[in-house]
């Protein structure tokens, strides 16, 4: 009996130590994008996008096995490309836009990597959620079943309302055709981002509804370092607010101009009030759970 133990042990110890790899990565990734030197920009995109998309897979597995991460990863992927597809071609429901070169190959009119890049975020905004709602090992049953997609989506737009301007006014890596209140941003960005999210949210917790939940509880470790690694990317926001050489204003397709530093300390002081408040609201939450489980031991 002792040797499913040890290994159990062992399995864990090392899925802490790529866990934290993975968030280190991530972390030298939020500042080559403020400091790239010589690194081209498709390899800070990718340092953006795999190690989250790492992340979420040995995370995930832990919790909802290998089946419920895959599961996870193929709802996020196809309603998600397919949402974006349609965005591109109608301005449904997003706005009016379209995909420079920068972020490599496409699949029809969507860039690969950023089919990707939901995933990670993704299931770290769904972590956080389930956190922040509480009874982490009871199965998702009644309302909970929509209380769950409909926070979490609220968590994975503060992630994108934290850094849009930047990755398509000041970088272009996307384009807004008829431009935006919001730094060249439109207003139905956000909007239709909410409505593809709980979408992908929504399908999963009808796929865990009523699934019971089979495993030991975790280590208040184990849900740490989900709710850092979604705080180090409200952070890396935040460090793109130092003044850096450059064009000090950026033009829209409209020709509206925007103060690049008004865009970088908007979306830092977005960051940290939306993306901020939801992981410690996160860590508190996660403080007095396990404050309950030690007093139910008792």
């Amino acid at each position: 009996m002792t040797k499913p133990i040890k290994t159990g042990a062992r399995n864990h110890s090392t899925n802490s130590v790529a866990l934290w790899a993975l968030l280190i990565l991530y972390a030298v990734a939020r500042v080559l994008q403020v400091f790239p030197g010589k690194v081209p920009m498709p390899a800070v995109v990718a340092l953006h996008v795999l190690p989250p998309i790492a992340f979420a897979l040995i995370h995930g597995a832990k919790f909802y096995r290998a089946r419920g991460i895959l599961i996870f990863f193929a709802i996020c992927l196809v309603v998600g490309n397919i949402i974006e597809n349609v965005g591109v071609r109608t301005g449904f429901p997003f706005g009016h836009y379209y995909f420079a070169d920068l972020m490599g190959p496409k699949l029809f009119a969507v860039p690969i990597q950023l089919g990707l890049a939901y995933l990670g975020m993704a299931y770290l905004s769904w972590t956080l959620a389930r956190l922040i709602l509480g009874n982490l090992q009871s199965p998702l049953v009644g309302s909970r079943t929509v209380t769950l997609p409909l926070v979490a989506a609220f968590i994975m737009v503060a992630w994108d309302f934290s850094q849009d301007p930047v990755w398509s006014t000041i970088l272009h890596l996307w384009i807004w055709q008829q431009g935006g209140a919001y730094f060249g941003v439109p207003v139905s960005n956000f909007l239709g981002w909410y409505l593809t999210v709980y979408v992908f949210y929504q399908l999963f917790a009808l796929y865990l509804r009523g699934r019971p939940i089979s495993l030991a509880p975790l280590p208040p470790s184990y849900w740490n370092a989900a709710v850092l690694f979604y705080a180090v990317s409200a952070a890396g926001n935040i460090l793109l607010a130092i003044p850096r050489a450059g064009l000090p204003v950026v033009s829209d397709p409209t020709g509206a101009q925007w103060r690049v530093g008004d865009i970088t300390a908007t979306c830092a002081l977005v960051s940290i009030f939306t993306m901020g408040a939801f992981a410690l609201l996160a860590w508190v939450r996660l403080i007095d759970q396990s404050g309950e489980v030690i007093r139910g031991h008792e």
